[in-house]
């Protein structure tokens, strides 16, 4: 356990509250955690993990705009529906990517868990779109993503991480509750304005 690792957790553990409350204020704390991670990654020799977060840095820059548009246009940031099929095919498309993600960590680097690295980070990254287009499924994803996460953590010894995505897990069930909550009062108020 170093200390850029506990700052990362604490960082991180900041992002995640501030995006589960559906406040701006998450991206600038998420970017940051995603610098530090990445870095640490590196150095446990967690590659699809440390490109990951240079993905995350890209779609954090997309999803800060994407909630500020939205916020311009409704003063709020108003949770979006997600088809089922629609669902089921960029879940696809993520394991997909993912499996050819692994293999070139496993025939190209030295990294330590190049298949299961590469398909947390694949799916990773669609739970972090999902998260910018503010769909509720995000939460449901990310439970499942950070429960495999903390197996890997402790597997490759980086407990301190381990116990933040066992954190993220609670989190992320919170954060469906809370959303689901929030969509219940705006279709509430959506249908009282008609």
């Amino acid at each position: 356990m170093s200390p850029l690792e506990i700052i990362a957790v604490i960082i991180s553990l900041i992002g995640v509250t501030l995006t589960i409350k559906r406040n701006m204020w998450c991206w600038g704390f998420n970017f940051i955690a995603f610098v530090l991670y990445a870095y640490l990654f590196y150095e446990f020799k967690l590659y699809g993990e440390t490109i990951l977060q240079f993905f995350f840095m890209v779609v954090n820059f997309y999803g800060f705009y994407h909630w500020l548009k939205g916020k311009q246009q409704d003063h709020e940031i108003r949770i979006e529906p997600l088809a089922k099929k629609i669902v089921i095919l960029q879940m696809f498309i993520a394991a997909l990517g993912g499996l050819i993600f692994g293999l070139g960590l496993k025939y190209l680097t030295d990294a330590a868990v190049p298949m299961l690295d590469s398909q947390l980070a694949a799916f990773s990254l669609l739970a972090t779109y999902w998260t910018s287009r503010k769909h509720i499924a995000t939460w449901v994803l990310w439970v499942f993503v950070d429960i495999v996460y903390v197996g890997m953590f402790i597997y490759k010894e980086l407990f301190l991480t381990a116990a933040l995505y066992a954190a993220f897990v609670g989190l992320a069930a919170f954060g469906w509750w809370q959303w689901q909550q929030v969509k219940k009062k705006q279709q509430r108020s959506a249908f009282n304005g008609i």
